[in-house]
């Protein structure tokens, strides 16, 4: 059996990660600023209740798009390219749609914690998040692959550019 190909190391996945964290900060302020133009500057009421319904779900969908295009075409984020890593499907070729999407819905699954907001603390939903991507990141330390959860439900593997 042939050596398979080599896959990124976790360290560099996770710097990747937080690139991408400030790429993800500048898309929301910019949808943010754009939301606010488009309504007056009246998106929230004085007691920060959301006065617009499209708001959030517009920040979920620029934001995923970021990513299902970047994954889609190329298999890069901003925040692998410095790192020189890329997304494929597990023979190494580029990832369909139908795979992106996969992949896209559960590494965005934790976002849907925020909901316990109304539940309780504002700094318990903000954490539990973070708690829920530990989760689906956490089974790279032990796959010899170093598949995350949603890479081995959507049959990707992050891998080293080559040189």
């Amino acid at each position: 059996m042939p050596n398979p190909m080599p896959t990124a190391p976790l360290w560099r996945r996770l710097a990747a990660i937080v690139y991408d964290l400030l790429a993800v900060i500048a898309i929301v302020m910019v949808v943010g600023l754009l939301a606010q133009m488009a309504t007056g500057g009246r998106l929230a009421d004085e007691h920060g209740q959301l006065l617009t319904w499209w708001y959030q779900p517009l920040q979920g969908l620029v934001v995923g798009a970021y990513f299902f295009m970047s994954w889609l075409r190329g298999g890069q984020t901003l925040g692998m390219r410095p790192w020189r890593i890329r997304v494929t499907d597990q023979t190494g070729r580029p990832l369909t749609w139908q795979r992106t999407l996969l992949r896209l819905l559960i590494a965005a699954l934790p976002v849907a914690l925020l909901t316990i907001y109304p539940f309780t603390s504002l700094r318990v939903a903000a954490w539990a998040p973070v708690v829920g991507w530990a989760v689906l990141i956490a089974p790279a330390l032990l796959d010899a692959r170093g598949r995350t959860l949603y890479d081995r439900v959507a049959g990707t593997e992050v891998r080293p550019l080559s040189t």
